[in-house]
């Protein structure tokens, strides 16, 4: 694994140097020095002219790449702000009938009356067996009385055998 981590960079490496000879050549001519003196002084005229447009480009993409930049920290710091990062306050429980809330989010110019136990239904409880039983069964505690002691047991024989 690592021998191929070893070749992989090797091959990067190698693919770079390739690239850069090919932009120096492309960009570069080889240089010839001339022998005389008006020459030399041309050839340094141009020199400095292509100096000159080099400095002048790098300039320009310094500046744009400053100016991306600091979109870009605009934009993360915005995308920040409304992703919410900052700390929270704990939320209290706020007791506020519909119509309230509406008055709030709406304000208090729209008359909005939302009562939402005016559209329930009226139940009429009826009486089951179960709840007349209950009834009649009466409070536990006097079941009690009468069974505890030995007259309640002998009661619980006696209606048990008839």
């Amino acid at each position: 694994m690592l021998q191929l981590a070893v070749t992989e960079i090797e091959k990067e490496a190698a693919a770079k140097e390739v690239e850069k000879q090919n932009y120096l050549s492309e960009h570069c001519p080889p240089l010839s020095i001339p022998g005389s003196m008006q020459e030399l002084q041309d050839l340094c005229k141009k020199l400095h002219a292509k100096i000159e447009s080099v400095d002048e480009e790098r300039y320009d993409t310094e500046v744009k790449l400053q100016k991306t930049n600091k979109e870009l920290e605009d934009l993360s710091q915005k995308l920040f702000d409304l992703r919410g990062k900052f700390k929270r306050p704990p939320l209290r429980r706020v007791r506020m009938s519909a119509d309230a809330m509406l008055r709030a989010l709406l304000g208090s110019k729209h008359k909005v009356c939302m009562d939402l136990r005016a559209n329930l239904k009226q139940v009429k409880k009826e009486d089951t067996e179960k709840e007349k039983d209950l009834r009649d069964v009466g409070d536990w505690r006097k079941n009690i009385e009468e069974k505890s002691g030995m007259e309640g047991r002998k009661k619980m024989f006696e209606t048990g055998e008839s």
